[in-house]
């Protein structure tokens, strides 16, 4: 296992900004607005030839714990407690504030490896702050500039010596369990199924992933708008693994107004993009509304495997009417998912989580499916054979044959004469009865008509 490095401090002092600078990537959100990362959320660093694995987290302060600042320090305790190491970032150019020497005083009675990083290092300005951080008893600071990246060798050198002890204790416990049970080799396991869990705020998104892992993850409440940030969980089902995004809530664009909203949507955006299914969460007490079409219209296009899970299943009253109804709803609003899979799911009993695993794991299998040209060409001849194209201008259309040519998600395409002249109304007929014949009803599929060469050009 990487060293695991938990990133703490108090709001806006860059703790997110040199998260990104480790990863190497713009994975969390930054704004000069304190407070702006909530859960915590890991990447894979590097620094060098130093690789570790660190997690960004919500700025430390003094809160009621049943107040949502509360229950994001709770999530930045949380963290501390998983990491080997924790880096204490203080905003030299700020100076040592009392929130600092407050927390700083729990970390040293707390025990554990902390490092004091003085971060906002550029220029001269922050001089004073990196002096008067040695009153805070934590050791000699060590100087950065997370947005410039300066001062990265220095954290180098201070985090070395600690991944080389657990290197050491590795390899020790590693003899030991080789000279127990000797040496055995085995198939590297595929990867995680990649899930993005997407919908309108307050749907309860991170309440169903928090009860799915087992433990409180993602900081859930009654307020909408609690998660910012994608946060990817693992979570596993009868030897499936899956790979949980959980995302921010989308609203209406015209209710979009703040950047750091704004930043929310883009990511939301960009875990759909990375995503192999998406799982659209519909509240069930108040399904298909206009939003909730707009964002499984989103996914569709994306090209991903979509299914609908029917939240807040335990406040319906007449269950069995109600699955008819959303099933009939489902099916004249999305017509481009006709057939998607409906799951009814509880983040507060925990109820259907079984069903949306297997929904996910059956969706993903036809994602990836792929046909044969023989048993495509047999389709083609009787599904041509039982409605032809109607003729255009007075000239019958000749069509050829069909093939597959990717999947992820299925993607076909059909030859003939004069594709510009195929009506969109038969091309959804061939579309319809393709997901009909190979069992592919809900899922995205791509059906394009090309102009065959002509042999005699």
């Amino acid at each position: 296992m990487p060293l695991r490095i938990a990133i703490v401090g108090r709001p806006n002092v860059g703790k997110s900004t040199l998260f990104n600078r480790l990863v190497g990537k713009r994975l969390a959100l930054v704004d000069d607005t304190p407070g702006v990362t909530r859960d915590r959320r890991e990447g894979e660093a590097r620094i060098g030839d130093l690789r570790f694995t660190v997690l960004d987290t919500a700025g430390l302060e003094e809160s009621a714990p049943e107040t949502l600042e509360g229950r994001m320090t709770g999530q930045t305790q949380a963290a501390i407690e998983l990491a080997d190491v924790t880096l204490f970032v203080i905003d030299a150019r700020t100076g040592i504030t009392p929130i600092d020497e407050h927390f700083a005083n729990l970390l040293r009675k707390r025990g554990g490896d902390v490092i004091l990083v003085a971060n906002k290092c550029e220029g001269r300005a922050a001089e004073a702050g990196i002096y008067e951080s040695f009153s805070l008893g934590l050791g000699d600071p060590v100087p950065v500039s997370a947005e410039h990246g300066e001062g990265m060798a220095d954290l180098y050198e201070a985090l070395l010596p600690y991944d080389e002890a657990l290197k050491a204790e590795e390899d020790a416990a590693a003899c030991a369990i080789e000279a127990e049970v000797g040496e055995s080799e085995g198939e590297r396991p595929p990867g995680p199924i990649r899930v993005a869990i997407i919908g309108r705020p307050n749907a309860g998104k991170s309440t169903l992933i928090n009860k799915m892992i087992g433990e409180e993850r993602l900081l859930t409440g009654p307020e909408a708008g609690i998660t910012r940030d994608s946060i990817a969980v693992h979570f596993t089902w009868k030897d499936h693994a899956f790979r949980l995004f959980d995302t921010a809530g989308m609203r209406r664009r015209a209710r979009v107004t703040g950047k750091l909203e704004r930043l929310s949507v883009a990511d939301t955006l960009r875990a759909v993009r990375f995503a192999e299914v998406v799982v659209v969460m519909v509240d069930a007490t108040m399904p298909f509304e206009k939003q909730d079409l707009h964002i499984a219209d989103l996914a569709e296009r994306e090209g991903r495997a979509v299914l609908i899970a029917l939240a807040k299943w335990d406040l319906v009253k007449d269950k069995k009417e109600a699955t008819l109804r959303l099933r009939e709803m489902s099916d004249r609003l999305l017509p481009q998912l006709r057939g998607c899979p409906l799951v009814p799911v509880s983040g507060l009993t925990g109820s259907g989580i079984g069903s949306l695993a297997r929904a996910i794991v059956e969706v993903h299998e036809r994602w990836n499916i792929r046909i044969s040209t023989a048993k495509l060409n047999r389709w083609w001849a009787e599904a041509t054979a039982a409605h032809p194209p109607p003729a255009v201008a007075g000239r019958r259309l000749k069509l050829r044959y069909v093939t597959q040519v990717k999947s992820r998600p299925p993607t076909f395409v059909a030859f003939c004469s004069r594709p510009e002249a195929v009506p969109n109304a038969w091309r959804r007929y061939a579309v319809n009865s393709l997901k009909e014949t190979f069992g592919l009803v809900g899922t995205t599929v791509r059906f394009i008509v090309r102009k065959s060469d002509n042999p005699y050009a």
